[in-house]
């Protein structure tokens, strides 16, 4: 069938010359796909973000910024989690479904203001973070183990 034989319908359908719909766009796995990677995204910022909790409180209230960095970490994760649980349901529900398209716009919308409330307070993070330079209140690991001295003449075990 040629390009120009094919009619667009309103849904974005392409229509022959039978009056037979060929979906040339599944929505339901775009959106899994979509879904899907936003989640792994989503747990690669989760992970960094817990990472930076761990190091400031191990720091530790010296910083500088430890309050507010708590803070906008715990409402970044918080913001992430419930990002999340949007996507979870988004997938679940069928998008040719009529019925609830009005739904899902609602929570694709509020999971899209969400994550745009969440690269906004990442930014502020990364801000706040730290510097090479300050990092100096964590104490000072050795790289390597403080032993004792072995004894000159190796043959004694030192014990009379």
């Amino acid at each position: 069938m040629k390009r120009e034989e094919v009619a667009l319908n309103t849904m974005g359908d392409f229509e022959g010359q039978t009056g037979k719909r060929l979906s040339s766009f599944d929505m339901n796995h775009y959106a899994t796909k979509k879904s899907a990677a936003q989640s792994m995204l989503d747990v690669a910022l989760l992970m960094a973000n817990s990472s930076q909790l761990k190091t400031i409180l191990y720091v530790g209230p010296e910083y500088r910024f430890y309050i507010p960095l708590i803070i906008l970490l715990i409402l970044s994760i918080t913001l992430q989690v419930v990002v999340g649980l949007l996507l979870v349901f988004i997938v679940k529900y069928d998008l040719n479904d009529e019925r609830k398209r009005t739904k899902l716009d609602t929570m694709n919308n509020v999971a899209t203001v969400f994550v745009f409330f969440t690269v906004l307070i990442n930014i502020f993070i990364t801000a706040l973070g730290f510097q090479s330079h300050s990092m100096s209140a964590a104490p000072v690991i050795p790289l390597e183990p403080q032993l004792p001295p072995l004894p000159i003449n190796l043959t004694k075990t030192g014990v009379l």
